[in-house]
This record gives structure tokens, sequence and C-alpha cells, in this order.
């Protein structure tokens, strides 16, 4: 078993839908999680297809809320939306940037291979500073309020399994396969360090 508690980070594009629902449901769990966006700003489905409702990563979950509510109670009721942004309230008061994040974590789950990279990417451009490494794994989650959910309990899983392990560096490789043959999801995994 691991020494300390999993330090587990969850991003996706804006921090609204599919990292927010692992982060309920791990949180539920009792695992210590973050969640974060990052993308430059906050993008929402829109009146139309091709024309989303854009938000500052500044703006909390009540502010969204409140102003899709003016907008059209109907159509954001309807697509989840609002019921979404609930829950968020609920979980933290708005949505976060992976990038202007300095904490260490010990996994970090990406919801999209765009999303990975970008990670990745930052998390390789910073100064090392303790050399602890950190595992980042994308798993591809549509954007749906369904595929967030069953996501979010593979990501759950996955990590109540690293939880448990003796060595988690180790025996990572050999649970992402068995999860890959499970789910029948396949995944992306890389070490970085801090």
């Amino acid at each position: 078993m691991l020494s300390s508690p999993l330090r587990v980070a969850v991003v996706c594009m804006s921090n609204v839908n599919r990292s927010m629902e692992a982060h309920s449901i791990l949180r539920r769990k009792g695992l210590n999680v973050r969640s974060f966006g990052t993308e430059s700003h906050v993008r929402l489905p829109g009146p139309r297809p091709g024309h989303p409702v854009v938000y500052d990563f500044a703006t909390t979950y009540k502010e969204m809320y409140n102003d899709l509510l003016r907008k059209d109670r109907e159509r954001y009721t309807h697509n989840g939306i609002l019921h979404i942004l609930g829950r968020n309230e609920r979980i933290k008061p708005g949505p976060e940037r992976f990038q202007e994040c300095t904490d260490f974590f010990d996994v970090i789950f990406t919801c999209e291979e765009s999303v990975y990279d970008t990670v990745v990417e930052d998390l390789c451009s910073r100064e090392q500073q303790t050399f602890q490494p950190v595992h980042v794994i994308n798993m591809d989650i549509e954007d749906t309020l369904e595929d967030a959910t069953l996501g979010a309990f593979l990501i759950c899983e996955i990590c109540q399994c690293l939880q448990q392990s003796d060595d988690m560096d180790d025996n990572l490789e050999e649970l992402l396969l068995l999860m890959e043959e499970k789910a029948g999801k396949s995944f992306l995994h890389t070490v970085c360090f801090y």
C-alpha cells in the first residue's frame, strides 16, 4: 500500500464536465483530487452548433449558471448544462487552468489526447525542482454526460488499485493493460518529473 495518500489531478479542456464528474466521484470515495482545464477560455454549448458560450476561467460556476439561466433557462436545463454547473459549484467555486497550478501530483488523468499533449508539454517546460515523478495517463472520454460518468468510474477504479499497490511505478503499466482489456479503452501513459 502507498505510504501517503495518492495525489490525483483530472484534466479536460474547460474543467466543466469530464474532469468535474471525475472530481466529484473521486472526492466521494475519499481521494485527494483536483481538477483543471487547459484551454484559454471555458466553452459551453451555445444556442447553435459552432457558436459556444465562452467564459473566462475567472468566471465562477455560479456566475455561468446565472448567466445561462437568464439567456435560455429551457435550453440549458434540457441539455444538462445547468445541472452540471450546479454540481460543480458544490465542489469548488470555479474552473481552474492546469497551466496555472504549481501543486505536485502523483497521477494526472487527461480526458482526451490534445489535453494530454498540453499537460505533458507544460510539465516538460517547467523547471524541475524535486525530480519527483508524475504519471500522466490519457483516456479518451467523449464530452457527454454519460461518457463522463463512465470515464470517471474507470478513473476511480484505477486510483483505488494504485492506492492498494506496494509500488505504483512498477505496477502501473500492468494495471493499465488490465484496464484496457476490461474496459476496451486504450491509454496513453508517460512519466514526467517535477
